[in-house]
């Protein structure tokens, strides 16, 4: 197989995964919101993919506006991956 074809093997098989397997949104409240850090206080529950426990801690958000509209005590889904080495929120929306 040519390597472009293996890449298009590899990227139909990630796509076509279960959100679960891809990076499932972990449950999480907002202790403390620093937008002029681009940082968020969560109290969250186990990060699978880092093999984490419940804890709270400090992330750094990607994108700052998705901090818009949150508030300390709000319930959050998110989604964190590590960028330059630093646990960073991807995503996050108010849990329903």
């Amino acid at each position: 197989m040519k390597t472009g074809t293996i890449a298009a093997v590899l990227a139909v098989s990630f796509f076509s995964m279960p959100a679960s397997a891809q990076g499932a949104l972990v449950d999480g409240q907002v202790q403390k919101i620093d937008t002029a850090q681009g940082k968020v206080t969560l109290r969250h529950g186990p990060i699978k993919k880092f093999d984490m426990d419940s804890m709270t801690m400090v992330f750094r958000i990607q994108d700052p506006s998705q901090l818009q509209g949150l508030k300390p005590g709000d319930k959050v889904k998110f989604e964190a991956d590590r960028v330059n080495g630093q646990f960073t929120i991807i995503k996050i929306e108010k849990a329903k």
